[in-house]
């Protein structure tokens, strides 16, 4: 057998890892990343233990075991049941280009009709998913892609690497409006070469180790490249169900594709539930929690802290928590008054009383943030102390800014995102005695989000990334040509800033990431945009009777492997 040959980067992070310099996940999510399969880098993890006499020199490639096709996520082997009808309140949202999703329940339902090109596991894990494998450069600049062959689409075409080429020109259309472009601003339309009818081979503009963690993306739904513009009309995936009824705001219903190219655990092909119905049932949540104790849904989606405060001791029920990078940002548009001004930004963060905003708006489910948009449950994260609650501070930074006699302000909220209302009403209370007057004005999420880029001061619901360089280039940088990138909400371009998250994007060893990424939180934290006082627990609730339901910071609905006990 031919040897696999290996990044060379790889044998330094085995040797860091020996040293103990990182983690065992951290060698397994950046071997992975660089084009290793889960089980080799398992095998290379094994070797770097040290031994009570000597410790092993990095494994050559040679001993390195052949790549394996991935395999479904850890899920007992017998006892599966096939059959049943998986009942979910969440929202249903009127959707029509895949590549333009801003919420994650957006991908809720469509993530069940359209496959992605990898999947990133709730441990954080890239694994090849309508890819079969990827391999990098030495200097990070090109990547090919392998396409998975004998996949087709629910309508009995090929998909090939066209459909794939099809795609990442979507993502990198500025027409398009996707988020990704932001994401993947170290490629261009112009990089993505079809090399043959299973091959596709990028071209970046600058290196970068994070594209199979881009390619999850939840807006990343793969398409055929005959798609015209709007799934409800065409919902065209290679996943595993079909969507048979969508109803924005009230229901969609999808059934279960019997030719799907994915085995289960048990070896029998996914998915395993024959239905699954997502029901909208207001914008009141409270109904929510009604439904799943009467047994009329069988799971909640995306639940708030009050559903979990009903449900957490209930023993009908599977309740996790998770720390996440999820949290609700309170941004300000820099290029208006008077927000304009630095010193009006950081009068602001001194209103902030962030124990009891967390305490109040979450329960204390969560973790302090520093006002950067970088977690504790992110590797990369460094322990900079936000400023503290000081409204005199304020009021003095306001005077300096011109306003001796204090600012009134507006500030949108969600009035359905129950933390987003709370968050919002502490910080009116506090910030008076600073020198700010605010006044809330509440509408629906659905209003909020038809213009959430617009908003002179809004609370922006952002989900959870798994490392701090796939976030923060979606939110706080530039494209190509000086223009704030279609997720940048608060048209805040720092230079210095900018130059640092492309610097840890193509930045392998840890330590070193984790020391740009904190001068990151530095320049946010004192001249950013943003006031981030919490990030989130998130929730999963579930029916015990249901198993297989996989565990996603990130707060996707992900069914695929779901079964259900008779």
């Amino acid at each position: 057998m031919q040897p696999k040959k290996i990044h060379p980067l790889i044998p330094e992070a085995q040797e860091m890892l020996r040293k103990n310099q990182i983690s065992r996940r951290e060698f397994l999510r950046l071997s992975t990343l660089l084009g290793l399969s889960l089980a080799s880098a398992k095998y290379l993890a094994a070797c770097a233990q040290p031994t009570s006499t000597q410790a092993p020199t990095a494994v050559p490639p040679t001993a390195v075991p052949p790549t394996v096709a991935p395999v479904a996520t850890e899920a007992p082997t017998s006892g599966i049941m096939r059959g049943g009808v998986l009942r979910c309140a969440t929202r249903v949202e009127r959707v029509d280009h895949p590549a333009r999703f801003s919420l994650v329940s957006q991908s809720h339902a469509w993530r069940h009709v359209f496959d992605y090109l990898t999947y990133t596991d709730e441990k954080g894990i890239t694994h090849p998913y309508l890819l079969e494998k990827w391999e990098v450069s030495e200097d990070l600049l090109t990547w090919t892609l392998s396409v998975r062959q004998g996949v087709k689409f629910n309508n009995g075409k090929d998909f090939t690497a066209d459909d794939v080429v099809f795609n990442f020109n979507q993502w990198l259309d500025k027409d398009v409006g996707s988020s990704i472009l932001g994401s993947m601003s170290y490629l261009s339309k112009e990089g993505v070469q079809k090399k043959d009818d299973y091959t596709v081979v990028l071209n970046l503009n600058e290196p970068s180790i994070f594209v199979p963690e881009h390619l999850f993306h939840y807006a990343a739904c793969v398409l055929p490249k005959e798609f015209g513009g709007d799934i409800t009309r065409e919902p065209i995936g290679t996943g595993a169900f079909t969507m048979e009824e969508y109803v924005p705001g009230e229901r969609c219903r999808m059934k279960r594709r019997p030719d799907y190219w994915r085995m289960g655990a048990d070896g029998s092909p996914l998915p395993y539930l024959d239905e699954i119905v997502m029901v909208q049932l207001g914008e009141d949540r409270t109904a929510d929690i009604a439904a799943l104790q009467s047994g009329q849904v069988d799971t909640i989606i995306e639940p708030t802290v009050a559903i979990w405060e009903a449900v957490r001791n209930d023993e009908r029920y599977v309740v996790t928590s998770t720390p996440t990078a999820a949290t609700r940002v309170l941004r300000m548009r820099v290029d208006q008054e008077p927000w304009n001004n630095n010193l009006v930004r950081q009068a602001l963060k001194h209103c902030h009383n962030r124990e009891k905003i967390l305490a109040i708006a979450l329960q204390g489910e969560g973790t302090i943030g520093n006002d950067s948009h970088v977690a504790p449950a992110q590797p990369e994260y460094v322990d900079i102390p936000p400023y503290p609650f000081d409204p005199e501070k304020s009021k003095a930074l306001l005077a300096e800014a011109g306003y001796p006699d204090g600012v009134t302000v507006e500030l949108v909220v969600a009035s359905d995102w129950p933390e987003s209302m709370a968050y919002a009403q502490i910080l009116k209370e506090d910030a008076a005695a600073g020198g700010f007057t605010i006044n809330l004005k509440p509408m629906p999420a659905s209003q909020y989000w038809d213009g959430w880029t617009e908003w002179n001061l809004g609370i922006t619901w952002w989900a959870h990334r798994t490392l701090a360089p796939m976030l923060l280039p979606l939110a706080y940088i530039a494209d190509d040509d000086g223009n704030p990138v279609p997720w940048n909400e608060t048209r805040w371009v720092d230079e210095e800033f900018s130059q640092l998250v492309k610097e840890s994007m193509k930045t392998i060893d840890l330590e070193k990431r984790r020391e740009i990424i904190g001068k990151c939180e530095v320049i946010q934290k004192e001249r950013g945009s943003v006031c981030i006082p919490f990030f989130m627990n998130v929730w999963k609730i579930y029916d015990k009777k249901f198993h297989g339901i996989v565990p996603s910071p990130e707060e996707f609905a992900i069914f695929h492997e779901a079964w259900k006990e008779a």
